[in-house]
């Protein structure tokens, strides 16, 4: 048996990845990486099987940011030419709802730029929050910033499901990617999601120049936040933008990411998010023998693949696309 089965069926019993075991996986050598990749599949086939969660986003409000994060188009600090809109009018979002619907897509994930909502934009996303329940059961993510207390409770109360709030990087890494707010505000916010009853959602960006030992610290901050769900974004540099031209990542190492995460949250939702088209490209279909969860169609400020080769990619895996009613009978489940 090979030495990342040993560690996976260590990890199904209950054992806990060590450091320097974490570190071992992001050194794997490239030729062992379908052996690494077969035993992350063993954790995920114990608690997800072959299905497949699907997850769509809508840019309710894009741009017009005062944060200076380093990797995003959006900020106040970026010069890239991206479309800026205050938030779009019930009926786009309702439309989005739509069409995440028809794709058979889970999970509808509302997506607001800035620091954090006003009372206003909340009222506008719990009106259309009721109606997309109403009018389609979808899972509902809301993604809209830092949160006030009664702000998350508002949320829950409308129906939203799960709130997104990344840690993006590690807490000693995260000066050199933004200095407008802190990484305890980050967990902070997380940990309020968690008092108000949604389910917590929380990831990564990997490729701003931090350490592997950076990335094990993440997968292991996320861990201790027990996030529910962890998007492993891969970062798509974006002209413009102060990480412009960094290109540190190549497909086998993202795959190793991805391993690790799930040996290190084995029972949690790993979603492979942003920048998987650019930098797992051809081995995209690889990155979900670990993660068991994916966005589909356009990003924020970028372009995703076609959702059709998404479909295929799946169908050619021979997983499963996990259906809206089967989501509905897990949220009713939870409740």
């Amino acid at each position: 048996m090979n030495k990342w089965m040993e560690l996976a069926e260590q990890v199904l019993e209950g054992k806990e990845v060590t450091n320097e075991e974490a570190l071992s996986i992001l050194e794997c050598p490239d030729d062992d990486v379908l052996l690494l990749m077969h035993g992350a599949f063993q954790i995920r086939k114990r608690y997800y099987g072959k299905k497949v969660k699907l997850n769509m986003i809508m840019n309710a409000k894009s741009g017009l940011c005062p944060e200076n994060c380093g990797y995003c188009s959006q900020s106040s600090i970026s010069t890239a030419p991206i479309k800026s809109y205050r938030m779009v009018n019930k009926d786009t979002i309702l439309e989005g709802a739509k069409r995440a619907h028809d794709l058979n897509v889970g999970t509808y994930c509302i997506v607001a730029s800035g620091r954090g909502p006003s009372n206003k934009e909340i009222d506008h996303v719990v009106e259309a929050v009721k109606e997309i329940k109403d009018s389609y059961g979808l899972k509902i993510c809301a993604c809209l910033g830092l949160l006030k207390p009664e702000q998350a409770k508002r949320l829950k109360e409308a129906g939203v499901d799960r709130y997104n709030h990344n840690i993006n990087t590690s807490a000693s890494n995260h000066a050199n990617i933004t200095t407008s707010h802190t990484y305890d505000d980050r967990v902070n916010t997380v940990e309020m999601v968690k008092e108000s009853g949604m389910s917590p959602c929380s990831g990564v960006i990997v490729g701003m120049k931090e350490t592997k030992q950076d990335v094990v610290d993440m997968a292991n901050s996320l861990k201790a936040l027990d996030a529910d769900s962890i998007p492993v974004n891969f970062l798509h540099a974006i002209d413009g933008t102060p990480l412009q031209g960094v290109k540190e990542l190549n497909p086998l190492y993202c795959l190793k990411v991805l391993a690790l995460f799930r040996f290190i949250n084995p029972t949690k939702e790993i979603r492979i998010s942003g920048g998987r088209e650019v930098n797992l490209r051809s081995l995209q279909p690889l990155g979900l023998y670990a993660a068991n969860s994916v966005f589909v169609g356009d990003y924020l400020t970028t372009a995703g693949q076609e959702e059709s080769d998404d479909y295929k990619m799946l169908r050619d895996l021979g997983f499963e696309i996990e259906s809206v009613d089967e989501m509905k009978a897990l949220l009713a489940a939870d409740k």
